[in-house]
Order: structure tokens, then C-alpha cells, then sequence
């Protein structure tokens, strides 16, 4: 290892027990930590849950998303400063303004204090505010897990009318923000071989600037079941953003319909459905709410605890930049069922889950059949699972992997103004 780093991590929101963004954090700068860097969480709402030793400094926003009051009308005395002024006028024209809002607030945080850092690295916002950074000569580099243009495109395809493709057009138009930063900074990182032609292709960044570091979980928090507790034979699990198009969860449920003509399934979902939107629907047309719990938010041990009791987890995705939940029910010795989509068969490879054409509600329908059908199959994919993410997917190659590419950069902008 080379020597120790001061790293401010930035994160525009980081929910902790649901969406990678927490998590990466977590992980991250626990491992980062452990490696003898002095790491520095800065991150706006909601907070992530960090580890001893990793010290968060909180840059608060109108935290205009929050639960229970999204799209909140904040009071005159919350508004502080022009960012926050350009925070609530983005998002009452239909914008998303949190990844430029932070990126600015973080900018006016770091300016005076660039000699205390070596260099800081952005989890996904690519907001306008780095390239101050970059300008006054610190080392500046992002993670992009996947382009959100990405997302973009799909909820696009999926709208149902000319009012929706405007309104989404509107609510996505800090993609193009992106597009412009990610090119300026230092040093781009991400998940997958196929997000590195992702960001190619949306962002701009040449391939070969963009360094892969896989993400991985904790092995010996993500473990199998302990010996002799069996699984629920007719349990299927999926982690997802319940409502957003890009997950496939609709498939999923057509997928579970089926099959309960056949056997009593049950699919647990991780994730929250809004009141009328897409999974809701489905639920109704199916007649599926007696076989489908949404339990929103886990906890990492009630987590594993589900993953552990699952006959077959279930990652139906039309786009994926690479899947932790994926690499999680693999760690737990889990059986997979996913679709070929993004970076899916890189992350899962061709022995630990059966794959399907994505979309394809049949082929999903037979590949979950078959595996809850045949519990030594299930085993036999569980088992190779866990060895692949021992062999790859661990956060602390994560964190060795990350800090050689800090070094990279540092070395190629030593001596910039």
C-alpha cells in the first residue's frame, strides 16, 4: 500500500439500508479506514450510518424528498443562502436539483480547507460543483455506478403519454449537467465492464479513463444459513426500487402469478411500492396481494436473515450497472434467477443463477419453476455463488482496488495548479 490519504467522500444522499449509495459508503470508508487512509464522509439527507472511526460531516439541504412529506413546502425560515433558493426553485419547475445543489454546497465546504485533502471522491452526483474543485488544483474523481441516463431512457420508453415524456424529460434534465462534468474530472471509477461502455457512450468518458473496481458485501456478515435450517421451499425474494421501470419488478409479479397456479409461492419484495403506481397496478390486475409483502427498508441482519430463508432470489432487471443485491443472495449461498441485462452475466457469471432474456416474463416464469422445483439445482447454483464472491466481490479488494487507483491519480495531476 502507498501512503496514507486524506479522502473526503462525497455522497448527495445515502439512505442506509436501502439503494447502494449508503451502502458503498459504509463500505467504502470502513475498508478505506482499515487500510490506514483518513477517510471523511460528507454527504447530504438522508444520512448514511457510517462505522466507528469514520467521522460524517453532515451538509444539510431543504431535504425536499424526505418521508413522509415528499415535495414538502419548506418554511421561509429553512432557506439559507442562493443554493437553497436554486434547490426549491428546480424542483418546483419539475427538475431534481440534489446532485448540483450538493455539489455545490460541497465545493463552498472543501475550497478552504484543499490543504487538508489529497483528494476527493464523488459517489455519483457529478454536480457542477467538482469542477470548482478541480480548478483550484485538488484531485477530484468520481464513482458512477451507472449513468442515469440510463434510467432516463427507459422510464422514457415506458411512459404512457406525451405529459409524462415531458415531465420526465424535465425531471431528468441533471443528466446533461453530468454529461458535461464527468469529462473534466480527474478520475472516473466504475462497477462493471459494461458500465465502463455505458459511461462511453452517455458521458462521454473515453473507456480506457475509466477504471472497474467491482463492489462486493462482507463475507462474514452475508454467509449461508447455518446448518440445518432449511429453506422456505416456496419463497422468492427480489430487492428493488419497487416503481422504477428499469427493475422489472412488473415482469416479476406476472412471472409469480403464474406460478401460483401451480404451487403456493410467496415473493417477498425489499422496497416500497407507491400507492397507484406500476406495482400497485399489478398487484390489483393480478390478484396478488395476499402473495406479495413489501417490507420497505431492512435492516443488514433481517437482510440476511431473508436471503438465508429463500428458496430463490429473483433480480428481474431490464438495465443493471451491476447488481449488489445480486452479489448478496450469492454470498448467502442463495439460488439466482436474473435476466441478461447490463452487467448482470459479468457480475453473476454462468454458474450461480439460471438467466433470461430480459423481459421476457415466460422465460422468467420457467427459470424460477425450475429451481423451486429442484431443490439439488438450487444447492448447486448457491454454492458456486458463494465461491464466486470470495473470489471477487469483497469490500475490502473493493478498498485496495480504490486506493491503488487514488495513487494512479495522484501521481498523473502531481504538480497541477
Amino acid at each position: 500500500m502507498g501512503r496514507p490519504l486524506r479522502i473526503a467522500l462525497l455522497s448527495y444522499r445515502s439512505r442506509p439500508h436501502s439503494g447502494g449509495q449508503g451502502v458503498y459508503v459504509r463500505a467504502l470508508s470502513r475498508e478505506l479506514t482499515a487500510l490506514g487512509h483518513a477517510v471523511t464522509v460528507v454527504s447530504g439527507q438522508p444520512y448514511p450510518e457510517l462505522d466507528d472511526g469514520v467521522p460524517l460531516t453532515r451538509l444539510p439541504s431543504l431535504d425536499l424528498y424526505r418521508e413522509p412529506d415528499p415535495f414538502r413546502t419548506p418554511r421561509p425560515s429553512e432557506f439559507r443562502d442562493r443554493t437553497d433558493l436554486l434547490e426549491w426553485a428546480t424542483m418546483c419547475t419539475a427538475g431534481f436539483p440534489e446532485p448540483r445543489t450538493f455539489s455545490l454546497r460541497a465545493a463552498r465546504l472543501l475550497l478552504p480547507r484543499a490543504a487538508e485533502v489529497d483528494v476527493v471522491h464523488d459517489n455519483q452526483s457529478l454536480g457542477s460543483g467538482l469542477l470548482r474543485l478541480v480548478r483550484a488544483g485538488i484531485p477530484t474523481v468520481a464513482t458512477v455506478h451507472h449513468p442515469v441516463a440510463v434510467d432516463r431512457g427507459l422510464e422514457l420508453a415506458a411512459a404512457p403519454s406525451l405529459r409524462r415524456r415531458l415531465t420526465l424529460r424535465r425531471w431528468y434534465g441533471f443528466t446533461r449537467m453530468q454529461a458535461r462534468v464527468a469529462p473534466r474530472l480527474d478520475g472516473v471509477t466504475t462497477v462493471s465492464e459494461s458500465s465502463r461502455r455505458d459511461i462511453e457512450t452517455h458521458l462521454g468518458v473515453p473507456a480506457g479513463r475509466v477504471r472497474v473496481v467491482p463492489v462486493g458485501i462482507d463475507p462474514a456478515v452475508f454467509t449461508p444459513p447455518p446448518a440445518g435450517r432449511p429453506r422456505d421451499p416456496d419463497s422468492v425474494v427480489v430487492t428493488t426500487s419497487a416503481d422504477v421501470p428499469l427493475k422489472g419488478l412488473v415482469h416479476l409479479l406476472e412471472a409469480v402469478a403464474k406460478l401460483r397456479t401451480e404451487r403456493p409461492v410467496r415473493l417477498t419484495v425489499v422496497g416500497t411500492a407507491r400507492p397507484g403506481g406500476p406495482a400497485g397496478a399489478a398487484l390489483d390486475r393480478l390478484a396478488l396481494h395476499d402473495a406479495v409483502r413489501f417490507t420497505g427498508p431492512l435492516p443488514e441482519a433481517d437482510l440476511v436473515r431473508l436471503l438465508q430463508s429463500a428458496a430463490v432470489v429473483a433480480v428481474p432487471s431490464l438495465y443493471e450497472g451491476f447488481s449488489l443485491p445480486a452479489v448478496e443472495a450469492m454470498a448467502c449461498g442463495t439460488a439466482l434467477v436474473t435476466t441478461d441485462a447490463g452487467a448482470l452475466p459479468e457480475v453473476v457469471g454462468t454458474q450461480a443463477g439460471l438467466r433470461t432474456r430480459a423481459g421476457d416474463v415466460d422465460e422468467l416464469t420457467a427459470a424460477l419453476r425450475l429451481v423451486l422445483e429442484n431443490p439439488s439445482l438450487a444447492e448447486q447454483l448457491g454454492r458456486a455463488g458463494r465461491r464466486r464472491v470470495l473470489a471477487s466481490y469483497t469490500w475490502r479488494s473493493t478498498a485496495e482496488r480504490t486506493a491503488d487507483w487514488y495513487a494512479e491519480v495522484l501521481e498523473r495531476t502531481r504538480g497541477r495548479c
